[in-house]
């Protein structure tokens, strides 16, 4: 009886109502207002360079990227100010530790990450403009740190990239 009290507690406290950014991006990616898009590693180019040994752990560490865009028009301002307003809720969970802000809460930028300063497990970077709409891109991988990070950004520049993965995001900013 007792093991049956346990494990319907755990149950119970495992399945939390609470948004989360995981939620969020499932909730949203089927609504004609959101545009979704996951990113594989393979959209990096690198066959053709010789990489450092930095290089290689960060694209080793690095898993996905998701996308998920919100286009803001002249009829769904609420909708927008609505959908920011979540977003931000949820990213001052004490999950998320925010590493550096740009602009204002209406035009800016800004990244967090989740998990230890040295096994990062998520990159969150949140894009705003009040006039367009916003957009927010999860870096997902194991054990990643800052570093990993800034050494993607550099391999975005110097690698070919797969724009074909790109495509969708493009027409949907059309």
């Amino acid at each position: 009886m007792r093991n049956i009290i346990l494990l319907l507690t755990f149950v119970f406290v495992s399945c939390s109502n609470e948004p989360t950014l995981q939620k969020y991006f499932v909730e949203n990616s089927e609504s004609t207002e959101f545009f979704a898009i996951d990113i594989a590693p393979s959209i990096l180019k690198t066959d053709a360079l010789t990489l450092t040994s930095e290089e290689t752990a960060a694209l080793d560490a690095f898993k996905k990227m998701n996308i998920l865009a919100f286009k803001k028009d002249s009829i769904n301002d609420d909708k927008y100010n609505s959908e920011i307003t979540k977003v931000n809720t949820i990213l001052k969970d004490e999950q998320y530790e925010s590493l550096i802000k740009y602009g204002s809460n209406t035009n800016g930028a800004a990244i967090y990450f989740a998990g230890e300063t040295d096994k990062i497990d998520e990159f969150v970077l949140v894009a705003n403009q009040k006039e367009t709409g916003f957009a927010i891109v999860r870096i997902l991988g194991d054990d990643m740190d800052v570093n990993h990070v800034m050494t993607l950004f550099q391999l975005l520049q110097k690698s070919n990239v797969d724009m074909e993965q790109l495509k969708p995001l493009q027409q949907f900013m059309k």
